[in-house]
């Protein structure tokens, strides 16, 4: 606790000086460290160097500030201390796998960094128990770039309206683990009835019927969106399941979500089987 509380004063002099010239020295001063020892526990706390922070921070300001009106890119990005358009572009595009002008102009859900909160509380999610008729999607296949990055590009490049000819549907998202190290594999698309358009480099993919979890991520806005989608997925691996009376079954996990609506709120469907009775008894 007395790291979190002096890491916590180290957030907030960040925080009030993201437009100014950071130095470690000086966030290790308001840390009450040696800067040497600062580095330490403020990746111990945090999961992140005090640089990876700060460049995460900075890149979501500019972000939201990209989508509020017409002032230029690179007027903005100078503002939080990148000192050309070539160094802030390349730093956005490493972060989120599209360029800032392709951002601007289709505005999707970014993951990005808000402040860190040491004093979260602990997430929690109420799934519904559904049956699913089976369906097929017809859509591309990730080359293994994170999903996150994945979905920017399938947004910015519009391909839901390339793929139905032009009519707005609902974009589905499909987890697929492969081989024994449970390689993440993700394919992107929308319902096979709905692709009436180009659909030039797709792949069609068999959803089977059966019983699912239904989860919907709590409403949340534009700037929080994906990581309120991480959240909801880390509840569900690491609590929901294990602790449940279920497992993950056969089939494939996918979330789906219309992103005209500008909800920000999405559904994701977990097939399931009912846990084995030795796993019920703690038996192995």
């Amino acid at each position: 606790m007395e790291h979190r509380d002096h890491i916590a004063r180290a957030l907030q002099y960040i925080e009030a000086n993201l437009t100014q010239e950071l130095d470690l020295d000086a966030c290790a001063q308001a840390a009450g460290y040696s800067k040497y020892y600062f580095l330490r526990v403020f990746k111990e706390v945090t999961g992140l160097t005090p640089a990876d922070y700060i460049r995460k921070r900075r890149l979501t300001e500019i972000a939201k500030r990209i989508c509020e009106g017409s002032v230029p890119v690179s007027e903005i990005a100078f503002a939080y201390g990148f000192n050309s358009k070539e160094n802030f572009t390349r730093a956005f595009k490493a972060e989120h796998g599209i360029l800032p002008t392709e951002y601007r102009q289709a505005q999707n859900s970014l993951k990005l960094y808000e402040p860190l909160s040491l004093s979260s509380r602990p997430f929690s999610a109420a799934p519904e128990i559904l049956t699913l008729e089976g369906f097929t999607l017809t859509g591309f296949r990730s080359d293994g770039e994170p999903p996150f990055m994945f979905w920017n590009k399938f947004n910015a490049q519009k391909l839901s309206l390339r793929l139905s000819g032009g009519k707005v549907c609902e974009d589905y998202g499909v987890s697929m683990r492969k081989g024994k190290d449970g390689r993440l594999d993700y394919f992107i698309g929308i319902r096979t009835e709905e692709a009436q358009g180009d659909t030039t480099g797709t792949e069609e993919l068999a959803i089977q019927g059966g019983l699912y979890a239904l989860f919907r991520t709590p409403p949340t806005t534009h700037a929080d969106f994906v990581n309120t989608i991480h959240r909801t997925w880390q509840y569900i691996l690491e609590v929901w399941l294990p602790q449940g009376p279920y497992e993950h079954g056969d089939g494939f996990a996918f979330e789906v979500y219309l992103e005209a609506s500008r909800a920000f709120s999405e559904r994701i469907y977990i097939p399931l089987k009912e846990r084995s009775r030795c796993c019920r008894c703690g038996a192995v």
